[in-house]
């Protein structure tokens, strides 16, 4: 009986210890992107915590090949009023608008999406990037209920505080997986 008490105690503890090891799962997040009115512009958003950093990868359609577009995300996740609810670029620390990669920027400011020319019938665009000035956990940077929006234009990465991005074709509300 005793050797029968030790074996289930032992198990247990083998039970409890590899629960301890197991990694949690990346948190996650999506956005759909719908096209503003007059726009045919649609795709969808994906975000994964990468230790520090978050990975996006986006794929939109409707785009004109061979053009750039800005995109960005922004500080509300209402896409109203043609995404003009969505306010202003996410910028919880007052930053100047800049390039993605440069040391002062929006927590919202990313690449631009190119459309490329060659064999992309659907205006196509693809972007697979890593951030990190933004968040799916908990804190000032998260983005989870912003919005992410494609402008009509490419973005000059200069212009305060938009960069001259344009109209929006569409947007898309961040929503936790």
């Amino acid at each position: 009986m005793k050797t029968k008490i030790a074996l289930a105690a032992f198990a247990a503890a083998v039970l409890l210890a590899a629960c301890q090891t197991t990694p949690d799962e990346p948190l996650r997040a999506s956005a759909q992107l719908k096209p503003t009115k007059g726009n045919k512009t649609y795709g969808e958003v994906t975000f994964q915590q990468v230790g520090a950093a978050v990975q996006i990868q986006a794929v939109v359609q409707g785009l004109k090949p061979g053009a750039e577009y800005g995109f960005h995300i922004h500080e509300v996740g209402d896409c109203g009023a043609d995404g003009m609810s969505a306010k202003g670029h996410f910028n919880p620390y007052g930053e100047p608008h800049g390039k993605y990669d440069s040391a002062n920027r929006h927590a919202g400011d990313l690449p631009s999406l190119n459309a490329p020319a060659k064999n992309n019938k659907r205006g196509r665009a693809r972007l697979l990037v890593q951030v990190d000035t933004i968040t799916l956990e908990p804190g000032p940077t998260n983005i989870i209920g912003r919005a992410v929006i494609v402008h009509a234009q490419p973005d000059d990465y200069r212009t305060q505080p938009t960069g001259n991005a344009g109209a929006r074709l569409a947007c898309g509300v961040i929503k936790a997986d």
